[in-house]
Formats: structure tokens, sequence, C-alpha cells
């Protein structure tokens, strides 16, 4: 490993997001078609978690836990149209009091009027509501669906020349590229960076620009690997997900579902693009030498496994994340097998900056840090997962923990559901119930339920729910809403060349330019010898 270019100064820390992007679609986790370069460099140079999970399988709560290290249901995280308060910490204000400068271009899906949560600044505004429109209403049950989704978004599937998360993203790497330029330039400042760049391919619809469809032939699609599994058979956690997705109302044939898997490759190739060239310009600009990259997705997405599409459940294609940690300078590549989350996250980069002076956290944290694993002197054996869902599309409130080969799953007033990862990796044989296995399931529910009464936790939600949907009727009445939508700014007086003073236009350019070339000084004769100037008087 190459040392870092200033060992005593703290790391930038760089982390990048894909929104609804699968670890099992990605070629540095085994998949034989998907065409993904940079993660896959990213991967071949940085410390690889192959069983990382989200806390909740779903955008918003997601993000809300990883950015606070605490599990969901602490911060009442319960489903998309949840508040972030603005009173919870997150590891943008540890960042921030470690004297980190901390900046967010993205997607992070902040609902409430607190449009930052401790990031100094915000480059672009957040590509979904920020208010209580899209809050459940269980009384109504799963049919009940107030963000409209459907499975439109599987039979309309195919390439585009354009779309709205198309015009977004774009976006994102330009203000994320160009702050990067901007902090190269300011190189001679000692205080680290804390940069968050979120994409929000490749999340669906599934429409993928053209020239990444063109990157797969429809006879590589290969089929989902276990396939569409009959109503009737499902548990009752999937059927709800069936009629919340409205399976029940539209038939999807094998071509359609090989179509939307063509275009989430596509979109996969498209986000990847998008963190090449991120990853470019910090190479460029030097600032590689001494910055953590951190690659995180926020969930996954079913991707036509079992029949199922989206998330919202605790199945592996949808709960697992991927997740890879690089800095070669710091870090020797490696991939661990130890269960982690991303509530992870906040307590490694308090790790990160304590350059040996650590920094307790101002409230209990519910991860713990990646540090010791990533270094090996930790192997993680003993770790487990805490999932979370009580968003869109279910009835009540649900846990997941995952420890060692065991997957327990329970919902509230719905038989459980128990998985042996090891022996039946694609979750099909449901253990819970049997003798053999009653001292292991007893165990691990007694794990899920420590900190999480099923009851309490469900009456909390809907209590919470009855006061949104109030509050989001009265919105409605009124002309603009409660419309919290970030609005950024930029000081256009300030950019480019406005009035520079003495120092001049040139000045201005040559500052400018990175690397910096001093100004070449002009030539000047040579001033007049005094003895000549008396002589000629």
């Amino acid at each position: 490993m190459n040392a870092p270019r200033n060992p005593g100064r703290r790391p930038n820390i760089l982390l990048l997001m894909a929104d609804q992007l699968a670890p099992q679609a990605l070629p540095c986790y085994g998949h034989p078609v998907v065409q993904a370069p940079h993660l896959s460099w990213l991967a071949a140079n940085g410390v690889v978690f192959d069983s990382a999970y989200c806390n909740f399988p779903i955008c918003a709560p997601s993000r809300f836990s990883m950015l606070s290290g605490r599990l969901p249901h602490s911060i009442g995280a319960y489903d998309n149209a949840s508040e972030f308060p603005a009173a919870t910490p997150t590891m943008a204000h540890y960042l921030r009091h470690a004297g980190y400068r901390t900046i967010l271009c993205g997607k992070m899906h902040f609902i409430g009027p607190d449009q930052l949560h401790g990031y100094e600044e915000r480059l672009t505004t957040d590509i979904y509501p920020a208010d209580f429109s899209w809050t459940p209403d269980w009384l109504k049950g799963p049919s009940h669906r107030p963000t409209g989704v459907s499975m439109r978004p599987v039979l309309e599937a195919g390439p585009c020349v354009r779309s709205l998360q198309i015009d977004y993203d774009d976006e994102v790497e330009y203000r994320g590229t160009q702050k990067l330029y901007d902090l190269a330039r300011a190189g001679d400042s000692e205080q680290p960076f804390f940069l968050t760049v979120s994409f929000s391919h490749p999340h669906p619809p599934f429409v993928s620009p053209q020239r990444h469809w063109d990157l797969y032939r429809d006879e590589d699609i290969a089929p989902p690997r276990v396939p569409a599994i009959p109503y009737e058979e499902l548990d009752e956690h999937s059927r709800w997900l069936y009629v919340a997705h409205a399976q029940d109302q539209y038939s999807v044939s094998s071509a359609q579902v090989q179509r939307a898997r063509h275009a989430y490759y596509g979109m996969v190739s498209y986000v990847d693009e998008k963190i090449g060239r991120v990853l470019e310009v910090l190479h460029e600009t030097g600032l590689d030498e001494d910055t953590i990259v951190i690659f995180a997705g926020d969930h996954g997405e079913m991707l036509g496994e079992r029949g199922m599409w989206f998330k919202q459940c605790f199945f592996e294609w949808s709960a697992r994340v991927p997740l890879i940690v690089s800095c070669p300078s710091r870090f020797a590549p490696r991939r661990i097998a130890a269960h982690v989350s991303l509530v992870d996250l906040l307590p490694t980069m308090l790790d990160i900056a304590s350059q040996g002076s650590p920094q307790e956290p101002v409230v209990p944290l519910d991860g713990s840090s990646l540090l010791p694993l990533i270094n090996g002197t930790d192997a993680g054996a003993d770790r487990c997962v805490i999932s979370e869902y009580s968003s869109e599309g279910v009835c009540a409130a649900s846990r997941m923990v995952r420890q060692g080969r065991w997957k327990y799953i329970f919902t509230h007033l719905l038989p459980p559901m128990l998985f042996d990862l090891q022996d039946d990796p694609d979750e099909l044989n449901n253990l819970a119930g049997k003798p053999e296995h009653a001292e292991l399931q007893q165990l691990l529910h007694a794990q899920l339920v420590q900190g999480w009464d099923p009851e309490e936790v469900h009456a909390r939600i809907l209590a919470s729910q009855r006061q949104r949907l109030f509050l989001a009727e009265v919105a409605a009445q009124e002309p603009q809403g409660s419309n919290w939508a970030y609005q950024p700014f930029v000081d256009e007086s300030k950019r480019f060349i406005r009035g520079s003073g003495g120092a001049g236009p040139t000045s201005v350019k040559a500052k400018a330019r990175f690397p910096f070339v001093a100004p070449v000084q002009p030539d000047l004769p040579p001033a007049p010898e005094q003895g000549a100037k008396a002589a000629g008087e």
C-alpha cells in the first residue's frame, strides 16, 4: 500500500450511493452479465462486504437510519412519509463537529422542514416529495397505494432517450464533480471534507438510456433464479405486497420480465458510469490519495425473483445492499463475510475522524464500527443485523434478525419465518414451527423483540399515520401545500468573472486553473543608473 499523502491529516470521506441497487446484480458480487467496470475497480481496490443489509427495505427510513446510526423505530422512521426530526444527530453533525466540511449532492429523501440534517451545503434539490403526501393508511389495507405503485414499470420497461431520473442524475453528476474540482482548488485548506453524492438509479421505472440498453443482448438476460410462486403458496406478508403492487390487476409475461431485467441491467451500467466519472475526478485532482470512498445502496430490488418486484420485504434481493470501503493507501483490499448493516457506517466514520481521540455519540448508537473488520483485527463471527419494515404495502409492523446462517422474520399477528441461508439460500423452506428448531427460534425471537414490542410499535405507527394523514389533508387544501422541497441557491454574483478589483480578470482565471500555474512575470527594463541621471542633468 502507498502511504497517505498527508498521514497526520484526517482523511476526506466520499460517500457514494445508488438507489435500489441489489448487490446480486453487480459483477463484483458475482453477476456474470452485468457490466459495471467502475464499481468492479472500486471493489478490486477496496474492502467488499459480502453480507451487508439495509435496516429498512424502502428509501427514506433506510437513509434516516443510516445517517443517524440508529434503528428506524427508535427515531420514528416508519415509512416514506415519516418526518426525520431535526433534533436527531446524524453523521453529518458528528463529522461537522469533528471539523469536517459537510456537503450533500443528490437524493436523500428527507421528510420535513429540515432539509440539511447537519450538511452545511446541499448542491441539488431532492427527487421525491418532502411532505406527508405519501403517508400509508393501514386501516385501508394493502391495496391503498399513496405512491401509486403498480406493475406498470415492469410492463412499460424499455430503452429511452430521456427520463426524469436521467435529468436528475445528470445534474447530480455535474454538481458532485464540480464540487470536487472546487475542493481541489482550495487544496491549501487543512479542513477535510465529507461529501455525499447520491444517485437515483437504478430505481424503477425500468427505463434505460439506449446506449446502456445496447450493452446487453436479449438472449443474455436470464430469467429469475426462483420462478413466480403461486399466490396461494405465498406467505401473508408477500400476499400483502402482491395486492399492494397491483399484481392482481396486471398480467406479466416472461418476455416482459426479461425486458424489465434488461432495462435494470442498463440502469446499473448507467449509474456505474456516473460513479466512474466521480472517481475519475477524484483521481485526476489527486484527492483520492487522502479520501476514503464508501459506496452503498439504500436497499435492493426483487427483480422478479419469486414473482416479486421492488422491495418492502426481507428476502435477500430486497434487504441486502452493496457495501464497499476503499482507500488503498490505508486499507488492504479484502472481502468480509461478517453480517453488517448501514447503521454501522456512522460509528465507522466516528472512528475514521477520531485520529486517536474518539468522539462519544450524544445518544446510544445501534451500529458498531467496521474498522476492526476492515483492518482484520475482528472476524465478526458473532455479529447480527436487525432490519424493520412498516411502510406502504403491509398492514403491520415487521422485523428481521440475521445471525450466523439464520434469518428470522416476524410480522405482528402473522406466522413467523425461519430460513437456513447456508442450506437454503433461496429462502424456500420455512423452518419456523419445526420441533427440531424450536429452541433456536425461541432464542432468535427473544433477540428480535429486544427493545421492540410488536403491539406497542404497531399502535405507535397507527397513531403516527392518523396524525400525518390529517396534516396531509389540511395541507392539500392550501394553495402551495406543505412543500418543504429544498431550494438550492447559487450566488451568481460571485461566479466566473465579476467585479475583480485591481486583480483583473486574468488573475481570476489563473486562480481557477487546476493545477495552479503561477502567473508569468513581465520582463522589465533595468532601472536607469543614478550616475547617468545626474550626467543628463
